[in-house]
């Protein structure tokens, strides 16, 4: 993520105006965590920061993202878990931000609060991206906000899954555009709907 995403990402989620928790799909080694997670602390609240942590497709051996240094030996798969607690402890956010380790869509079906805030940001493939926006989008609270990243409206320049799920939210009529920033799109919930 790059810095003015980052940024974008933390003033999104430092003005919110209902309540209810944070919560990202896809936290990685927890650099967009510590964006959250600052917001969250700021605020009296609390990050829920939901990765598998075995990575994406596009971090698999064999693709571009890959980062063989994130492979656990013992068992020869990605293993981000503890990349992801040493960045949120040396950011000092232990006490607001909350790791779930799990599937997404297993963690929203039994999920009952309404969030303050989404983040998606999880895999980028068309079936991991739609799953996400249908399993946590119906729990984003009316004044709450969802953002997305990775969204990029040129096929050329990304994968289209973020961009085909960020269109979903604008044309369900449920949310309003905020200014993007780079490849981030923040949205408010003004209707409930996906």
């Amino acid at each position: 993520m790059p810095p003015d995403e980052g940024l974008a990402l933390h003033r999104a989620a430092c003005d919110l105006e209902v309540d209810g928790p944070l919560l990202e799909v896809g936290s990685y080694c927890g650099k967009s965590s510590v964006y959250l997670g600052d917001a969250a602390q700021a605020q009296g609240r609390v990050l829920f920061a939901l990765d598998h942590h075995r990575g994406s497709e596009e971090n698999q051996p064999g693709w571009e993202w890959h980062e063989p240094d994130l492979v656990d030996p013992a068992v020869g798969l990605i293993d981000t878990l503890p990349h992801f607690r040493r960045t949120v402890f040396q950011a000092g956010l232990e006490g607001s931000v909350v790791a779930l380790v799990g599937d997404s869509v297993a963690i929203a079906r039994n999920w009952s609060t309404p969030l303050a805030f989404l983040f998606i940001d999880g895999g980028h493939g068309a079936e991991p991206a739609h799953a996400d926006y249908e399993s946590w989008v119906p729990h984003v609270a009316v004044g709450g906000r969802l953002a997305i990243h990775d969204v990029f409206p040129n096929p050329a320049d990304g994968g289209r899954p973020p961009y085909e799920i960020y269109c979903r939210a604008m044309d369900s009529g449920a949310f309003n555009e905020q200014p993007a920033t780079g490849s981030l799109r923040v949205l408010t919930r003004c209707a409930p709907g996906i």
